[in-house]
């Protein structure tokens, strides 16, 4: 990640609302088994995770994608009742994360696939209290429609693990669109701007720093349609 203090580019696309194939391909994946093998490093790192948890049964955190790890140790030292797992596939972020240590002791980073690591989670039934996904790689492209979270197969498993999800972006539609794709689940959600201070990740300072506007996205399970 760059210098907090560094221009951000703003998004650049074509794109000009929610994606006319979202629905189509949110249903699609919906009804389909992932086929796709977990790998030996994920289920090693799952493991991993296990062992950290221990006989934990309280609230678990989970922070994806979460790089430097910064979002993690604030998610855990402003839940201190909770256990807070970060992950992220990038040995290299996550080897800076020291920078970014807090003291505390409820919380950990792991290298691994996400993809993989919620669908162990899911398998495993983790009491998942909340999930953070804060400023995904956005893949703004309108032909890059389903590397998006919300567009591709692993979305099944990150709605499996808990209602009750965070994503922030600087791009707003990519908020809409999670927002569309997550109502197929039961799941409602409010859109509100970050204000500024509030900065979670260097991504999110440097966004700010660069007077762009940050969004973030709350859902919930829809206790009307649940």
């Amino acid at each position: 990640m760059s210098d907090q203090h560094s221009s951000a580019r703003s998004i650049s696309t074509t794109q000009t609302q929610v994606h006319e194939k979202l629905d189509a391909l949110v249903k699609r994946y919906q009804h389909a088994t992932n086929q796709r093998p977990v790998s030996a490093h994920t289920r090693e790192a799952f493991q991993r995770a296990c062992d950290w948890l221990g006989d934990w049964s309280g609230e678990i955190i989970i922070d994806s994608c979460c790089g430097v790890g910064e979002s993690t140790a604030r998610l855990a030292m402003a839940n201190p009742k909770a256990k807070v797992i970060g992950l992220d596939k990038s040995q290299a972020r996550l080897s800076k994360h020291s920078h970014y240590q807090q003291q505390a002791s409820n919380y950990c980073v792991i290298r691994a696939d996400v993809n993989d690591f919620w669908r162990l989670i899911a398998q495993h039934h983790w009491p998942v209290s909340a999930h953070y996904l804060l400023y995904p790689n956005p893949y703004p492209k309108p032909a890059q429609v389903q590397k998006r979270w919300h567009a591709c197969a692993a979305f099944v498993d990150l709605m499996a693990l808990t209602p009750n999800v965070r994503v922030r972006s600087n791009w707003l539609i990519y908020l809409l669109e999670f927002a569309q794709a997550a109502q197929h689940y039961g799941v409602a959600s409010n859109l509100h701007q970050v204000s500024d201070g509030q900065a979670f990740t260097p991504f999110e300072r440097k966004y700010q720093d660069s007077g762009q506007t940050c969004w973030e996205l709350v859902c919930r399970a829809d206790e009307v349609d649940a």
